[in-house]
């Protein structure tokens, strides 16, 4: 059963909170070492994952169940805020955590695109996407 918008929302903000505070309950240990500086940018894309969740969930339960994620105002708030998080661990932290996170994201936009796809419209442009869905409803 899945979780409702608000639900999802709530949990993905509570694994954010966990995410940060282990970040910084650790952050000596993590910088100690380069392959746990590595570790904590892959906890920084993991950060970024909840939060753009946390997101995008808060936004389909105010706005409606029909809105995406966009690029500019979610997704780059969402990495911006991950990216600072990890700056208070280690600078290498950043770069692993932008790394990690385009890999998350395009695997998340992949997923997406498969499982919310509509096959019934023809891949071509928006004046020729309404034509055809304009002609499909009069029939």
């Amino acid at each position: 059963m899945a979780a409702s918008h608000a639900t999802s929302f709530l949990i993905s903000l509570l694994i954010s909170l966990l995410l940060f505070a282990s970040m910084q309950l650790f952050r000596s240990q993590l910088a100690s070492s380069q392959p746990l500086t590595i570790v904590g940018g892959f906890l920084g894309s993991l950060l970024f994952i909840s939060l753009l969740t946390a997101t995008s969930n808060f936004e389909m339960n105010t706005i409606g169940p029909n809105y995406q994620a966009r690029i500019v105002p979610e997704v780059v708030s969402c990495l911006f805020i991950s990216m600072i998080c990890c700056a208070f661990v280690h600078r290498v932290c950043v770069t692993t955590c932008i790394i990690f996170s385009m890999i998350a994201l395009y695997y998340i936009n992949r997923i997406s695109s498969q499982v919310y796809s509509n096959t019934n419209v023809p891949a071509t442009g928006y004046a020729t996407q309404n034509a055809y869905l304009n002609k499909k409803k009069q029939k």
